[in-house]
């Protein structure tokens, strides 16, 4: 019966185009074509629904990219100045600075990226950040780069070991001072003069925090041990004299000068994002990281924890933890409510 109509359908053409249409008919059913229109309609809707979920997974490996764009531009960087830095002490300057305002443009426009209390940040001298490690700590990353461009200084980071471990890595680490984190080069580098950030959940934090934003230091008081460990003889710290000078007369037209040097310890100034966890999600070691959500991010910088001599390393770890775990007000869901006041109390 098929044969036969089609055979009519061929006879019965009376110009060319009818001709044309008559071989077509006759293909698709031969090809099953019709069946083939059902299979699409039932991809083109497994598409719709699953595409959304794709680029969750994909956004996350955007920022990848981002960094290995970022290495990209160092090694380029370095070889056209390869001459230069036999006579530059400073090479890597201009290099920061690039990557620090393409960072920071796509912190502003993504995310709508903010810093309140960037003033806390000292111009010259030792600091140490303790900040939350999010899922993916892009927030840090941001506040690096807005360091660099505000305070003209690069700040040292401590970083995990298998973050040295990821081909390719090597150089952006150097460039931007980040290190593995044993006591001793902590401590060198705040008694250098130099900014030092340090996230103690790390990892562990990064993978099992929720959008509660609960801190998962465990037992880790190293970095509050570094903060004591690096107290350094300075004579000024901006406007503050810190070089005393007791004078006593001594008898008619004579005075007897004792000099008092006093051990400056580097502020601890605790760090916080509000919606990082919004932004990035993790559930756990078995699944991926997703999200990449446009959401506004707003960094807010503790006031420093002022220093007791007669402290202990796990004291102020605690003083820390119980400080950055009030600066923020939410509810189960994750919302925030009142972040800038609790930011500033004072213990």
């Amino acid at each position: 019966m098929s044969d036969s109509g089609n055979q009519s359908c061929l006879m019965g053409s009376e110009d060319t185009f009818s001709l044309l249409v008559c071989v077509f008919h006759v293909w698709e059913k031969w090809a099953g074509l019709g069946q083939l229109e059902d299979y699409l309609s039932v991809l083109e809707y497994l598409l719709w629904v699953f595409t959304p979920l794709a680029i969750v997974f994909i956004l996350p490996f955007l920022i990848v990219i981002l960094l290995y764009l970022s290495i990209l531009f160092l090694h380029v960087y370095k070889r056209k100045n390869q001459l230069r830095e036999a006579y530059c002490n400073n090479l890597w300057d201009g290099a920061r600075k690039t990557l620090a305002t393409l960072w920071d443009g796509h912190g502003a426009i993504w995310h709508g990226y903010e810093i309140h209390g960037m003033e806390k940040i000292p111009n010259e001298g030792p600091a140490l950040i303790v900040y939350y490690h999010g899922a993916i700590p892009i927030d840090y990353y941001y506040f690096l780069a807005r360091v660099i461009i505000q305070k003209g200084r690069t700040c040292h980071s401590v970083a995990d070991h298998f973050l040295f471990k990821i081909p390719g890595f090597k150089l952006l680490l150097e460039v931007f001072s980040v290190i593995h984190g044993p006591q001793e080069e902590c401590v060198r580098a705040l008694r250098n003069g130099h900014l030092l950030g340090i996230s103690p959940g790390g990892v562990r934090e990064a993978l099992f925090s929720d959008e509660t934003y609960p801190l998962l230091w465990g037992k880790r008081k190293g970095f509050a041990q570094v903060a004591i460990d690096s107290q350094v003889v300075c004579h000024r710290s901006q406007n503050l004299l810190l070089l005393f000078v007791s004078v006593r007369k001594h008898g008619v037209g004579g005075y007897n000068v004792t000099l008092y040097t006093c051990l400056l310890v580097p502020p601890v100034i605790p760090m916080f994002t509000q919606n990082v966890r919004e932004g990035f999600r993790s559930l756990g070691t078995l699944t991926p990281l997703y999200g990449g959500f446009p959401v506004k991010f707003r960094t807010f910088l503790g006031d420093p924890i002022p220093y007791d001599p007669n402290i202990s390393a796990a004291e102020l770890a605690e003083k820390e933890q119980l400080k950055s775990d009030r600066k923020g007000v939410h509810s189960l869901s994750g919302s925030w409510i009142d972040v800038t006041g609790a930011c500033n109390d004072t213990l």
